[in-house]
C-alpha cells in the first residue's frame, strides 16, 4: 500500500490557524517541510508566531532546526508577526531570534509593530529587551574594568549567560535607549558585585549570572508564567 502524498507548503500553512497539531503531524512524516515556504515567503514558523502557538514554534525551531530568522519576500523574520508578548518572549529568550533585525524598508520588529495599535504591548516588550542588552554591554564593561583593577595584565572574559539564556546583539539609537534607561539600581547592584573581591569566584560569578538573567528576562530567580492568546487577523 502506497503512501500518501506529502501535503503541500499551502495546505500546511491553511492548516496551523486552527489545527496545529495536525501540522505537527504532517511534519512527522514530511521534515523536509518544516523550513518550506510560499510564493511570498511566508513560512510555517511566521504562521505559527502570527497565530500564537508555542509548541509549534518550538517543534520548528528546537525539532526541526528552523532558522527563527527565516525571512519573508519583505525582509520579516517571525518576530514582526508576532501580536502577543509571550509569542516574542519565546521567540526571543528561548528561540534566539534576532531583536534588532531589519526588514527591507530598513525598520526593526520593534519599529514595524509600533505603527498598529494592536500590537503596542509587543513592540514595547522588544523595546526593553534592546534596552536591557545595551545597559548588560555598559555593565559587563565597568565589571571587567573592575576586574582589572585588581588582576594586572590578567585577561578575564564575562562569565557565561545561564543556560536557556540568549543574547543578540544590535545597534540601539541613543534615543532608543533613553525613552527606556535601564534601572540605575541595577547599575549600582553590578558595580557594587565588581568591586568586591571575591568578583572572581564561584558565589561573585553565580551572583553576576543571576543580575545578567534578571537583566535580560525582566525577572528575578523564581518568577516565571506565560499566557497565549490567538492572534486574529
Amino acid at each position: 500500500m502506497t503512501s500518501p502524498p506529502a501535503p503541500t507548503i499551502d495546505v500546511l500553512l491553511n492548516a496551523v490557524p486552527d489545527h496545529p497539531q495536525t501540522v505537527l503531524a504532517h511534519l512527522a512524516r514530511h521534515p523536509h517541510l518544516a523550513g518550506a515556504q510560499d510564493s511570498h515567503g511566508y513560512s510555517l514558523l511566521h504562521a505559527a508566531a502570527s497565530y500564537s502557538h508555542p509548541a509549534l514554534l518550538r517543534a520548528l525551531v528546537q525539532t526541526y532546526s528552523v532558522s527563527p530568522d527565516l525571512v519573508d519576500e519583505d525582509g520579516e523574520t517571525p518576530l514582526f508577526v508576532c501580536e502577543a508578548v509571550d509569542i516574542a518572549r519565546c521567540l526571543v529568550e528561548e528561540l534566539g531570534a534576532t531583536v534588532a533585525w531589519r526588514n527591507k524598508e530598513g525598520q526593526t520588529a520593534e519599529e514595524r509593530l509600533s505603527e498598529d495599535a494592536d500590537f503596542i504591548p509587543v513592540a514595547a516588550y522588544l523595546r526593553q529587551v534592546m534596552a536591557r542588552a545595551g545597559a548588560l554591554s555598559d555593565a559587563g564593561a565597568a565589571a571587567h574594568t573592575e576586574s582589572e583593577r585588581g588582576a594586572g595584565d590578567a585577561l578575564h572574559h564575562p562569565p557565561p549567560l545561564p543556560n536557556g539564556i540568549k543574547i543578540n546583539m544590535g545597534t540601539v539609537g541613543e534615543e532608543e535607549v533613553m525613552e527606556d534607561a535601564p534601572d540605575p539600581e541595577f547599575r549600582r547592584r553590578i558595580e557594587e558585585l565588581a568591586a568586591r573581591e571575591d568578583f572572581q569566584g564561584e558565589e561573585g560569578q553565580r551572583q553576576l549570572r543571576e543580575l545578567v538573567t534578571e537583566a535580560v528576562t525582566g525577572l528575578s530567580a523564581g518568577q516565571q508564567g506565560r499566557e497565549v492568546r490567538r492572534r486574529v487577523e
